[in-house]
């Protein structure tokens, strides 16, 4: 359900990264140019809005204040993950032991499950194969691989960072 006045804020916040991904990717700051990246950036929140496509999934606003501890917790695990794997890869007798297995999912929206199955792929040594409301189907590298996602902390992280439903 909508809720009154929360649209003015994501097509805000909309027009708002519009703007900045202009200004950092044009990098001209001539009055015209400007002029026409507002403009541009104004076109595309109106058409956005039309097509009722800015909601709490498509901009999560919600989430932004936790963001950046979980992209700094993620940065570490994908640092061990590649780590585990280099050693892998480098041992003599390739100690690899490739298993597929279901892991839990706990989260409430599609985001949620979206931003733990591409985590999960974003890891080295483990992917993503198949996503489904409760359950996220994985292939791993080896069995401490398959160890630490059973262990259930991605999955918890992601569920806080989801938070409640806005």
């Amino acid at each position: 359900p909508k809720v009154r006045g929360q649209g003015v804020r994501y097509r805000l916040s909309l027009f708002v990264m519009l703007a900045a991904v202009w200004l950092l990717l044009s990098g001209h700051y001539t009055p015209l140019l400007l002029v026409f990246g507002a403009l541009s950036c104004a076109f595309v929140t109106y058409l956005a809005q039309r097509f009722d496509v800015v909601d709490h999934e498509s901009h999560p606003l919600h989430m932004w204040w936790r963001l950046p501890g979980y992209w700094v917790w993620l940065l570490v695990e994908i640092i061990k993950s590649n780590i585990d794997v280099g050693r892998c890869i480098i041992h003599p007798s390739l100690p690899i032991d490739p298993r597929l297995f279901e892991v839990d999912a706990s989260q409430k929206t599609d985001l949620g499950l979206v931003v733990f199955a591409n985590s999960i792929t974003l890891t080295p040594g483990t992917i993503s194969v198949d996503v489904r409301k409760d359950k996220i189907l994985v292939h791993a590298l080896s069995a401490e691989g398959a160890e630490n996602l059973r262990r259930g902390t991605m999955n918890s992280k992601v569920t806080a960072l989801e938070g409640s439903d806005p």
